[in-house]
């Protein structure tokens, strides 16, 4: 790996944090955490992309507060929402599998937001009803659908359109 693969790699691990402690305040408080995966596998490529979310889930798991709310340790991965930061992991995969077997124009890249979107999504909320139903007691996938999942969606397709604009543009310029 060339030294300028590792600094982008390291840069956009760094932007996952930064976007995960931009918190919009709504009912339901979101970050731009799912932006920063798409950029950093948009505009780095699968495996850099991959790489990048990787080292940012494992700098967040040994203690730095890279997670939202400035939070870190590994107990931030196994809380009831730790599922849908592991997500991101997911995200990054499907995205790299689509753009590297399909290229990556803007379509190709919209359908692999999505579906990476969804594959974070359900292994986040499987993990979020896991881990409250053993500690806090029982809850439905449609109450976990709409406290997890539901809030987000109008916020996540807001961050794809960005992160496609954002790739469109920045694309040139990473490349060079």
């Amino acid at each position: 790996m060339k030294t300028k693969d590792m600094a982008l790699i390291g840069l956009f691990a760094a932007l996952l944090a930064i976007c995960s402690w931009i918190s919009i305040p709504t009912t339901i408080p979101f970050t731009l955490q799912t932006l920063g995966v798409f950029l950093a596998v948009g505009l780095l490529g699968g495996k850099r992309g991959a790489i990048a979310v990787l080292l940012y889930l494992l700098i967040g798991a040994v203690g730095v507060p890279v997670f939202a709310g400035f939070k870190g340790g590994i107990g931030a991965l196994t809380g009831p929402t730790g599922g849908y930061l592991i997500g991101f992991i997911g995200t990054a995969f499907v995205m790299w599998f689509f753009t590297a077997r399909f290229g990556a124009t803007p379509r190709i890249l919209i359908l692999s937001m999505i579906i990476g979107l969804l594959v974070c999504y359900c292994f986040g909320t499987m993990w979020f009803m896991w881990i409250y139903n053993r500690t806090q007691g029982t809850i439905s996938l449609m109450g976990t659908l709409s406290a997890c999942v539901f809030p987000f969606i109008l916020p996540d397709l807001i961050k794809m359109a960005v992160a496609i604009l954002l790739i469109n543009r920045l694309r040139p310029v990473i490349e060079h």
